[in-house]
């Protein structure tokens, strides 16, 4: 558990546990922080605590299969299983929350609220995914996660291959802090998410007919969208951002200068600065 969070327990789609950590009071409007593939929800740990203290109760799980919470028994992860789970999510918190949803978070949350059964949201922010991905990047993320499948020697290991697949993000003051997004396996340690997942994943990226799909579900979710891009990110294209915005009547864009697609990873307080005013708008009905 996150320092200043307190942990909870959902049940998603057919009773699976999914762990989350909690910020900020129950009262508070609920505001849900979706991680992307081969995260935890550590990836909002900086995020979290500055969003409640703005005055939301701010609710980050971890997926299926990621983190603490269980993997799928039969190591199923399609993504409609995960938009089932944010359906759980929304119905389970109440009061129409707000979803940050990072890639596959995101993409979940865009089919769980324009899909029937329609999850009851407020506002959507999508963090470095849109409709149609750029295929090189998307190799480069699959060929990062099928990397080291023996893990590491130690955690500092670790944080020397993330530095060298994201050199334009500054390496951590104590690379200790990735701890959390680990786990021990034998005398190694291993990132903290199931090995199946890759397998679901790849060749599912961008099927025949998914960039229909997600346009038509923007659409007919039919709340206010914020298409938050890296300013240099290999995985969603400029054109394909504006293509996104064109295409849905309620998104409009912002770009994260100096962010690749873990836009709140690279750039913490520009992603920060990025959404709130979005936020503020979605809580008093005017998002701007």
């Amino acid at each position: 558990m996150t320092s200043g969070a307190l942990s909870r327990r959902f049940a998603g789609r057919g009773g699976i546990g999914l762990t989350a950590d909690v910020w900020g009071e129950a009262s508070s409007p609920p505001l849900l922080l979706l991680h992307g593939g081969g995260q935890t929800r550590h990836a909002w740990d900086r995020t979290g605590p500055h969003l409640a203290a703005l005055g939301w109760q701010v609710i980050a799980p971890d997926l299926r299969g990621h983190g603490t919470s269980e993997w799928s028994a039969d190591g199923d992860y399609d993504l409609d299983l995960f938009a089932d789970d944010v359906r759980a999510l929304v119905a389970a918190l109440g009061g129409r929350p707000v979803i940050v949803g990072a890639s596959l978070g995101g993409l979940s949350a865009l089919l769980a609220a324009g899909e029937p059964p329609r999850a009851a949201v407020r506002a959507l922010v999508l963090v470095d995914v849109a409709h149609r991905p750029d295929g090189r990047g998307v190799r480069r993320i699959v060929e990062f996660m099928r990397g080291r499948p023996d893990g590491f020697a130690s955690v500092g290991e670790a944080a020397a291959a993330v530095s060298a697949y994201l050199p334009h993000r500054p390496p951590p003051d104590d690379p200790e802090t990735l701890r959390k997004n680990l786990r021990r396996h034998g005398d190694r340690w291993v990132w903290h998410w199931d090995p199946r997942i890759l397998d679901c994943f790849e060749g599912r990226m961008d099927p025949p007919g998914r960039a229909e799909r997600v346009l038509a579900a923007a659409r007919r979710a039919a709340v206010p969208l914020l298409l938050v891009r890296g300013g240099i990110s290999d995985v969603v294209r400029e054109d394909v951002a504006e293509e996104f915005c064109s295409e849905v009547p309620l998104a409009r864009r912002v770009d994260v200068a100096g962010a690749g697609h873990m836009v709140a990873g690279d750039r913490n307080d520009h992603f920060r600065d990025a959404i709130v005013p979005f936020l503020e708008g979605a809580r008093y009905g005017t998002p701007g």
